[in-house]
């Protein structure tokens, strides 16, 4: 039995992408979580918070711990699996490779620092300036890998000369035009999906009513004001991308938008399917608002999919993606704003079991959310690996032994995954909050078990 080792080489980086996004989303996104409950159980001399800190940064180091891995193989993936890339664009992607190592090492080191000293400065502020180290550095690493991803929409920094690249810059290869709306836009659904991660752990914490409750309040309050605050800026970078896509990668923004001829005043399509004769059914249409994210002027040309080669264009389907990750979006900057203006009000029980259902939700779903973008990214690239110089077949790899190295990967997967979920609930239900606030804050118990 023949396999096609192009579609196998997808389906490995897909497999491994889809699995390290979750890992390295929230390696971005808990370190900030932790600085700043830690610096408001400073600020306001609450217990609860530093509690809060203190078992978010134990789960952390567990994540990390596999992100570290699954960050490796995709390291190895780039040689093994797309060999023919890395000849032509190796000497270019060194450098933010390098710095994203770097900028873990860093994280690394200040995490460590940070874990272990504990109650061991005088100044509790002293110790929460251990944490921002670490935030820097999980965000750097961020900054770096995704000037790479970058740089595959939008090439530049280099000259072609008999096929191969010259006089490369690779500072301005780092920043090119997709970098810095691709670098907000990531930093900002990073720490948007881990608030809405921490918001669903202490939703159903309440929903359980074991106990701890103004603990789980306390971290429920925290993460849905952040939330909304994440959702306003993650909304705000889905605009400058769009701008971005609208005069960088036309085609993208068209095929998402299923809008197949260049016209003014173009309506944004959401949902709907297309026919027989790739005509929209079904769709719901907002006059003239593609025009609008495109351009900022609801009058405004809008490029169609017409104006690229046919074997160029992006797979239509990037258009459900598109959809989904916008709709999650608005839902959860939704769900956070309702919060906010019930506590505000205080006209309800702002922890009724709707309310705290639908921040149970929030979690899973962000994460998907993450998932379908960076999907629709990936999709929407196609057919090209690097942007007008390689396709994916051009760059995938011949080997015979792609089948093997597959399976090899999935079975890391499985095991990699197995032994997170093990360990979390090793962690944390063997030593439950109730235990850890009888322990250290046996004043803090009176009242508490609601």
């Amino acid at each position: 039995m023949e396999f096609d080792t192009v579609t196998i080489s997808r389906a490995i980086t897909a497999m491994t992408l889809i699995f390290h996004i979750i890992f390295a989303t929230l390696g971005v996104g808990v370190p900030l979580f932790i600085s700043l409950a830690e610096f408001i159980g400073i600020k306001k001399k609450d217990k609860h918070y530093e509690l809060l800190a203190k078992r978010w940064s134990r789960g952390f180091v567990i994540s990390v711990a596999i992100g570290v891995v699954t960050g490796t193989a995709i390291a190895l993936q780039l040689s093994l699996v797309w060999p023919n890339f890395m000849q032509l664009a190796g000497n270019v992607i060194a450098l933010p490779l390098f710095m994203e190592v770097f900028a873990f090492f860093f994280e690394a080191i200040f995490l460590g620092i940070y874990l272990y000293t504990w109650d061991r400065f005088k100044g509790k502020y002293t110790h929460w300036l251990l944490s921002l180290p670490v935030i820097i550095g999980a965000g750097m690493s961020a900054v770096f890998i995704s000037t790479v991803n970058s740089f595959m929409n939008s090439p530049s920094g280099f000259t072609m000369v008999n096929g191969e690249f010259a006089a490369v810059n690779p500072f301005e290869a780092m920043l090119n035009p997709s970098a810095p709306t691709r670098i907000f836009h990531v930093l900002g659904g990073s720490y948007l999906t881990v608030g809405a991660i921490l918001a669903t752990i202490a939703a159903l914490a309440l929903l359980r009513k074991k106990g701890a409750a103004e603990y789980h309040k306390k971290a429920l309050k925290m993460t849905v004001i952040s939330m909304f605050v994440f959702s306003i800026l993650t909304s705000l970078g889905g605009d400058l991308s769009a701008k971005y896509l609208a005069k960088y990668q036309s085609e993208k923004l068209a095929a998402a938008e299923w809008h197949f001829e260049t016209e003014e005043n173009v309506d944004l399509i959401l949902f709907g399917w297309l026919n027989e004769d790739n005509e929209v059914v079904g769709e719901i249409r907002i006059p003239g608002f593609l025009s609008f994210l495109a351009h900022g002027d609801f009058m405004s040309e809008v490029s169609g999919l017409e104006e690229t080669p046919e074997g160029e264009r992006p797979p239509l389907v990037i258009h459900y993606l598109f959809d989904l990750m916008v709709m999650i979006g608005f839902f959860l900057l939704g769900i956070s704003f309702l919060y906010i203006l019930i506590s505000r009000f205080k006209r309800w029980d702002v922890h009724n079991k709707f309310i705290l259902w639908l921040f149970v939700l929030s979690g899973p779903l962000a994460m998907l959310a993450v998932e379908f973008g960076w999907v629709f990214a990936e999709l929407g690239r196609q057919p090209w690996i690097l942007r007008g110089y390689m396709t994916v077949e051009e760059a995938a790899t011949t080997s015979p032994y792609i089948l093997q190295m597959f399976f090899l990967f999935l079975a890391l997967y499985i095991v990699l995954g197995t032994l997170f979920v093990l360990t979390l609930r090793k962690l944390f239900k063997d030593n439950p909050v109730e235990l850890d606030l009888e322990k250290h804050y046996p004043e803090l118990t009176k009242g508490d078990k609601k």
